[in-house]
């Protein structure tokens, strides 16, 4: 694996990193993460066709760039793979042409499942979809074909403004794509690992009215009335401060615990609507931040996502923290990515983004998940 990297901060293109023997025309793969703002302008997409007029482009907007070991607004960051001995193929669709987010998940997997199919990343629109069903879809494809395929990925971002976010394929990207993209063949391995590090506080409860990802009430009563309640003087910083205090969410089949984040709330229904599903029956407790605990919990990421590999040396790792994160950690957000970097041992290409939820199995063995407030790392190796 060959890797080139570019930056566009400041109206200025910069070349961050590039392999020496790398070579443009033979790239398979660039991942383009940035501003909603900057992405709209179609010249950047074509900026990157020239450079790269062979390869499959993907881009998603962000709530913050990660790149070599720093975090950034408002720039775009890129990462353009050479791979040798991997196959790549990618598919996209728009949500609005299905029926649900299951069945655009299982749309996507259908069109790239293989044999061969080994891993795959996964961009969505962050706004339009259900986190939950999405990767849903792709879990039942999987196991139809009595297959465990690792997906990991994440959910597009819009700053911390959730009204439009932008994903795209081999195009100037736009609202209410989802993108995912193969590997195929034994000679890519990869890693993946998730950690939150929040604390959780307070009893647990059930929820006891809900449809998909909508929450009406936890142990019958208004579940938004109880958050305000639980949130004391934050309550009135609402729905942005929700972000701080997001819920820990354990279902009915005995799946891990996973975090769950407030979108947005409905005064007018008194209802909270999340990122994925909320099932009935379900038990949830609060959470906060513990800053130091945030930073280990990306160190722990790192650590998992290199276990993967089976001690072959990464050559990229793909960092998806949720935006949740970057506001608690405000003036620290770098420091989460230097636990990365030195778990990495500071020598291996970095490039993510701050999302609205991160795509990831929870185990080697486990189904894909939606999560929030994690950091989620995929690495890859090819050998």
């Amino acid at each position: 694996m060959r890797i080139q990297q570019w930056h566009y901060f400041a109206h200025k293109w910069n070349k961050i990193f590039s392999h020496p023997a790398f070579e443009p025309q033979k790239a398979k793969l660039v991942l383009c993460f940035g501003n909603r703002n900057l992405l709209h302008h179609k010249a950047h997409f074509d900026h990157l066709r020239r450079l790269f007029p062979q390869a499959h482009i993907v881009l998603s907007s962000t709530a913050g760039e990660i790149l070599s070991g720093e975090v950034y607004d408002d720039s775009i960051v890129v990462t353009a793979m050479q791979l040798e001995r991997t196959q790549v193929r990618c598919a996209a669709e728009k949500i609005i042409q299905h029926s649900s987010s299951l069945e655009t998940g299982k749309a996507l997997m259908k069109a790239l499942f293989r044999e061969d199919l080994r891993s795959v990343l996964v961009f969505s629109d962050g706004v339009r979809v259900n986190g939950t069903e999405l990767v849903n879809g792709f879990n039942e494809i999987s196991l139809q074909n009595m297959r465990n395929i690792p997906v990991t990925g994440g959910l597009a971002g819009d700053g911390v403004m959730f009204r439009q976010t932008l994903t795209g394929l081999d195009q100037a990207p736009e609202e209410g794509m989802v993108v995912a993209v193969g590997f195929y063949g034994d000679h890519l391995k990869i890693g993946h690992g998730s950690f939150g590090g929040w604390e959780e506080f307070g009893s647990e409860m059930t929820i006891t009215r809900a449809e998909r990802n909508v929450l009406y009430e936890i142990d019958g009563r208004n579940a938004l009335e109880l958050y305000k309640e639980c949130m004391g003087p934050f309550k009135d910083d609402l729905p942005g401060a929700a972000l701080l205090f997001p819920l820990s969410l354990k279902d009915r089949v005995g799946s891990g615990h996973v975090v769950r984040t407030i979108l947005g709330i409905n005064e007018k229904e008194r209802s909270m609507i999340f990122a994925g599903n909320m099932s009935e029956g379900s038990t949830v407790r609060m959470m906060k931040a513990d800053l130091e605990n945030l930073i280990a919990a990306s160190s722990a990421a790192a650590g998992h996502a290199l276990h993967g590999l089976s001690d072959n040396p990464p050559g990229l790792a793909l960092l998806i923290s949720c935006v949740g994160r970057k506001l608690v950690l405000k003036g620290r957000t770098n420091e989460e990515i230097l636990a990365v970097n030195r778990v990495f041992g500071g020598d291996v290409p970095l490039i993510g983004f701050y999302s609205y939820g991160e795509i990831s199995p929870l185990s080697p063995k486990s189904r894909c998940e939606l999560h929030n407030q994690t950091m989620t790392i995929t690495t890859f190796s090819e050998i």
